[in-house]
This record gives C-alpha cells, sequence and structure tokens, in this order.
C-alpha cells in the first residue's frame, strides 16, 4: 500500500504579478507526495481561479482518489478516473516521479524522450503604467526573449517602451482574454511594425471564433483557449500556436500526447507555467524540448524557491536534477 500525503503552501512573490484580470502577492500551490516503500514521487500544481479552481477544491479532489492511489492506481488510468486541471497534474506528476524513482531511471528515459538540455526561457514583464514597464523592461534588457502582459487601453505604448528600452530582446506579448475586437484591428498592424513575434490570447475563449476570420499579421497563440486533445479540432484557422501548460492539460502524460499531435496538426508550440516552483516547473522542462517557445520563469518571480530546486543562469533553466523531480 502506498502512503499519500496532501499539503498547500503559501509562496510570496517578489512583488505584485499583474495581468489582465488582477493582481497577487502571492500564490498557493498544492504538492502531491505519494510514498511507496523506500520511494516517493512529488507533484505539484498551482489551482487557478480563472478555471474555476481553488486550493480547497483542488487538494479536496486529490483526497478524493487517494484510496485508489494507495490502491496503486497508475497514470493511464489516471487520465480516465480526473477530468483536465490542476487536481491531476500533481497526481500525475508525482506517478511519474514515483515510477523514475522505483525505476532507479529518469523520466525522460522511461517516457522515451531525448535526454534533456537548457532552455531559454521567456521572462515576464507584468501588466503597469508605461512609464513603469519601461523602467523594468530597462532593468531586464539582458534578457534574450521577454514576455508583456498587456490590458487594452494603452497597450501600444507599453509595447513601445520595451522595445525602446529592451531593443536587443525578442518580445512576445499576452492579453489574457482582454482585447475588444476593435483593439484587435489597432494593435495588430503596430505590433507587427515593432517586431512582436507572438500575440497570445487576444479574446475571450468563449469569443475567439472570429479570430477564423480576422488577418494575423503577428501569429496568435492560445492559451485560455487551450486545454487538452479533446479540444485542439476547434482551435484549427483561429490559432498559429498552441500554449500548452501541465495544469490545464492534467498532466505531462496528457501534455505529451497533446503536442504530438498539436505539431502534426501543423501549430507551433508555447510550453508555459502558471507561476509556481521549481517542482511544477521540473516536469514541463522535458516537454518543452520540443517548444518553440518556452515560458518557464516561475520560480524567478517568486521572493524564493524551494530547496532543491531548478538552476537558473539568467534566462537560461537547466534539466532537474533527480532530488528536484524525475
Amino acid at each position: 500500500m502506498r502512503e499519500i500525503t496532501i499539503k498547500r503552501e503559501n509562496w510570496p512573490l517578489r512583488g505584485v504579478f499583474r495581468i489582465a484580470r488582477g493582481g497577487n502577492t502571492e500564490i498557493t500551490v498544492v504538492v502531491v507526495e505519494i510514498r511507496e516503500g523506500a520511494f516517493r514521487g512529488r507533484g505539484e500544481c498551482r489551482p487557478y481561479p480563472r478555471y474555476g479552481e481553488t486550493p480547497e477544491a483542488v487538494a479536496g479532489a486529490i483526497a478524493a482518489l487517494v484510496p485508489d492511489l494507495a490502491a496503486g492506481l497508475e497514470r493511464e488510468e489516471l487520465l480516465t478516473r480526473m477530468p483536465p486541471g490542476a487536481a491531476r497534474n500533481a497526481i500525475d506528476c508525482a506517478l511519474w516521479d514515483l515510477a523514475a524513482k522505483r525505476a532507479g531511471q529518469p523520466v525522460w528515459r522511461l517516457a522515451g524522450l531525448p535526454p534533456p538540455a537548457p532552455l531559454t526561457t521567456a521572462y515576464t514583464l507584468c501588466v503597469d503604467t508605461p512609464e513603469q514597464v519601461a523602467a523594468t523592461a530597462r532593468a531586464q534588457a539582458a534578457r534574450p526573449l521577454l514576455k508583456l502582459k498587456l490590458a487594452g487601453g494603452d497597450d501600444l505604448e507599453r509595447v513601445a517602451a520595451v522595445r525602446t528600452h529592451a531593443p536587443a530582446a525578442r518580445l512576445i506579448v499576452d492579453a489574457n482574454e482582454a482585447w475588444t475586437l476593435a483593439d484587435y484591428h489597432r494593435f495588430m498592424p503596430e505590433l507587427a511594425r515593432l517586431d512582436v513575434e507572438l500575440v497570445e490570447q487576444p479574446f475571450p475563449a468563449g469569443a475567439d471564433a472570429a479570430l477564423a476570420d480576422l488577418p494575423r499579421p503577428v501569429p496568435v497563440c492560445a492559451d485560455e483557449s487551450c486545454h487538452d486533445r479533446a479540444g485542439l479540432a476547434q482551435l484549427r484557422g483561429r490559432y498559429d500556436a498552441l500554449n500548452i501548460k501541465l495544469d490545464k492539460t492534467g498532466g505531462l502524460t496528457e501534455a505529451l500526447g497533446m503536442q504530438a499531435l498539436a505539431k502534426a496538426q501543423g501549430f507551433g508550440i508555447m510550453v508555459g507555467c502558471m507561476v509556481a516552483t521549481s517542482l511544477a516547473m521540473a516536469p514541463a522542462l522535458l516537454l518543452a524540448q520540443g517548444a518553440d517557445y518556452v515560458d518557464l520563469d516561475g520560480p524567478l518571480l517568486l521572493a524564493e524557491d524551494r530547496e532543491p530546486g531548478l538552476r537558473y543562469e539568467g534566462s537560461r533553466v537547466f534539466p532537474a536534477e533527480a532530488a528536484v523531480w524525475g
């Protein structure tokens, strides 16, 4: 029999992390630990209110599955027992970690993946006044890839501020569902002129059908509209790329399948994250080995990361040691 532990943890942020929907000064994650004899597997998720999740509800959903986990439930059965989301992600990643520890082999080898290499992650600049965005861009100008959060209104001034104060950085932007159709028509030609490479989720997820009939001078990436393989069909023709996050797919198992199918259908791939600790980033880093864009900067936004954690050197993030995960 296995022993299962469920913990809720609060982690302060370096400052206010602000997007179009609001801001936070700390995050709450849920960590699942599965012990089987001398072996231990861990997984972390970030419950997200946008998807109707709370830490209490996610922990409760995991607790309801404890008898089955204790009796030996594994990943493939988990896909049929829980819907995509944060709760399933924490369990799935804990089971991968446990399997790696039992086998004495890293997860990448168990999953048939190539050995992971260090990757360059985007670094997120929060929604703020153009003046404050300029100051932040100046401080982060040496980073090779910046991701700017937008909110409508002064967005062009925000982007222009980053271009002026971090001219060498590649730039992607994320509207987090905040734009109107008028915003789209006004912003997109100017974003192309400002050499923006990608625009994430301009419209609300329920109102993105309009993208099928709109010009896309800058490629458009689905985030809130994109969850698992079951939803891919309705994204074709609307989006050029997908932001795959383990907390949306419900774990690495589904994410690997989704990435393969999405690539076969011609989508570009971003592997992203909710703001969380290195324990949540480590499995996503395996998925990100095949991505066009990597956005795994969660630990860089925390006041401090868990120990041990992933090694970051500037925007370069290195594969996890077994003590972290996998």
